[in-house]
C-alpha cells in the first residue's frame, strides 16, 4: 500500500506487523493524528501529535504489540475529546499516571503490608505475626488490589463465608478481627473512612471454645510421666517432653529457649519480652530435676543458640509441631493431651494443694495483671514462693512418676 492510500485509509494490523527498521526511526501515519512510530531496533511506539496552548506536544499511547492497532485508536479518541473539553491530555495522562500510583499504595494488600511491617516493628512475636500474615492473604485473591476505602462489609463477608464453608468457623473469625486491625489503621492514616467489619458481628458462625486437652488428675499424670520416660524418639524431642511439666511454659516458648537466656548459678530462665504472648519479660526458677534435665542436652551456644534446634537447622528450633506428635506417638490423642496442657495440668494439681498463693500460681503462668502497679508488687511479692513452689513441684512430678502414693491434704478440718 502506498504512503497516500495509508493516510486516506489509515494503517492495517499487516502493515504495523511488518514494518521493516531503517537506519533512522520513521513514521508509518494512521488517521487523525496517530501514527507508529518504528525505531532502528525494530521496536514500534504509538504516538499522537496534536497543539494544546500554541505548543506542539506528543503522547506516548504504548508500545506495540503489548498494545494492538484498535487499542491505540480508542486512546486517541479519548485523548481527542479531551482536548475538545479544552484539557491537555498529557497532563491529563500525567494524573492519570499518580492516581493509579496512590490507588495501588491505598489497596487493602498495601495497607495490610504496612500494617504488617508496622507491628513488626512494635516488637510483636514472631509466631503471632506468621499467624495475621497467613490470615490476610486469605484475602489478597479477592480483595488485595481493591482500593481499601472502597471495599463493602457484603465483599468481605463473601471471602468470610467461603472460608466459613469449609467449616473453618475459628478461622473466618479470626480473619475478620485481623482485618478489623487493617481497617482501623487504615482510617488512623487517612486511607479508609470507616471500619467496615464493625457490620459483620454477628453474621459468622461462633466456635463453641473448645479447651486444650489436659490431664489434671494424679492418676492420670503418674501414667504420663512415666510414658515420656519410655519415649523412644529423637533424644531432644525426649528431653523436651521431660522438661516441660517442670517448667509448665507454653511449648512454642520452650522451643524458642535459647543459651544466653539462662542464668544457672542464679537457677533461672529469663525468657525475654518479644517472646511472651503478654509482651513482658518472664523469669522462671530452675529446680534441681530441671537442671539435671537440661545438663543431658549434648551440645551448647557454640552448637546452636537454641537448646532444641530443628533437625534440619542449627539456625532454626524445633518445629512447632515436634511435642504434640511425640505425645501422639506415645498414644494420647489430641482430645487427651497437648504440650500446652501441661499448663492446665499444673494450674489444676497447684490450685489443688491448697499450699500455694493463687496468684503466685498465675503470676507463674505468665498470665497478666491488667493493673501494672499491682503487677510489679506481685512480681516481689511472690518470687520467693516461686522459687519454692517450682522445687515442690518438680519434687510432686518426681513422686508422681515413681509411683507413690500420694496424699492429698484434708481442709475444713481443725488439728486436734
Amino acid at each position: 500500500m502506498s504512503e497516500a492510500a495509508t493516510r486516506k485509509s489509515g494503517l492495517t494490523a499487516n502493515a504495523v506487523k511488518h514494518a521493516k527498521p531503517r537506519s533512522k526511526p520513521y513514521k508509518l501515519s494512521d488517521r487523525d493524528g496517530l501514527y507508529l512510530l518504528v525505531m532502528p531496533t525494530g521496536i514500534r511506539y504509538w504516538r499522537m501529535n496534536y497543539r494544546f496552548g500554541g505548543q506542539q506536544r506528543t503522547l506516548s499511547f504504548g508500545r506495540w504489540p503489548e498494545m494492538l492497532l484498535g487499542e491505540a485508536r480508542e486512546m486517541l479518541l479519548d485523548a481527542r475529546r479531551s482536548l475538545a473539553k479544552g484539557l491537555d491530555p498529557l497532563e491529563q495522562a500525567k494524573l492519570e499516571k499518580i492516581a493509579k500510583s496512590i490507588a495501588a499504595s491505598n489497596s487493602f494488600q498495601a495497607v495490610a503490608e504496612e500494617w504488617l511491617e508496622k507491628i513488626e516493628k512494635e516488637g510483636l512475636a514472631a509466631i503471632t505475626l506468621k499467624k495475621a500474615r497467613w490470615l490476610l492473604e486469605q484475602t489478597y485473591p479477592a480483595l488485595g488490589k481493591r482500593p481499601i476505602s472502597e471495599i463493602t462489609a457484603h465483599e468481605l463477608l463473601l471471602v468470610l463465608k467461603k472460608v466459613e464453608s469449609t467449616k473453618r468457623y475459628d478461622t473466618a473469625n479470626r480473619i475478620r478481627s485481623t482485618c478489623s486491625q487493617v481497617f482501623r489503621y487504615a482510617i488512623a492514616t487517612a486511607r479508609a473512612n470507616r471500619n467496615i467489619c464493625a457490620d459483620l458481628r454477628g453474621a459468622l458462625v461462633t466456635p463453641r471454645t473448645n479447651h486444650r486437652a489436659a490431664i489434671t488428675t494424679p492418676t492420670e499424670a503418674s501414667g504420663l510421666l512415666r510414658a515420656i520416660e519410655d519415649y523412644d524418639g529423637h533424644h531432644l524431642t525426649q528431653i523436651a517432653l521431660r522438661l516441660l511439666p517442670h517448667l509448665f511454659v507454653r511449648p512454642g516458648e520452650l522451643r524458642w529457649a535459647e543459651w544466653s537466656e539462662f542464668d544457672f548459678d542464679k537457677r533461672v530462665w529469663t525468657i525475654p519480652d518479644h517472646k511472651m504472648k503478654m509482651r513482658r519479660p518472664h523469669a522462671v526458677p530452675l529446680s534441681r530435676q530441671a537442671l539435671s534435665i537440661i545438663e543431658e542436652i549434648e551440645h551448647d551456644a557454640s552448637y546452636s543458640d537454641f537448646l532444641f534446634p530443628s533437625l534440619r537447622s542449627v539456625d532454626r528450633p524445633m518445629s512447632d509441631n515436634t511435642i504434640n506428635a511425640a505425645l501422639r506417638r506415645l498414644g494420647f490423642s489430641k482430645d487427651q493431651m497437648t504440650g500446652h496442657g501441661f499448663r492446665a495440668m499444673a494450674a489444676t494439681m497447684l490450685n489443688e494443694m491448697g499450699t500455694w498463693n493463687p496468684d503466685a500460681i498465675e503470676r507463674q503462668l505468665a498470665h497478666a495483671d491488667g493493673n501494672s502497679i499491682r503487677r510489679a508488687y506481685a512480681r516481689g511479692q511472690y518470687w520467693d514462693e516461686r522459687v519454692r513452689m517450682m522445687q515442690h513441684w518438680s519434687d510432686y512430678l518426681d513422686q508422681l512418676r515413681a509411683g507413690a502414693t500420694i496424699l492429698r491434704p484434708k481442709f475444713g478440718h481443725s488439728a486436734s
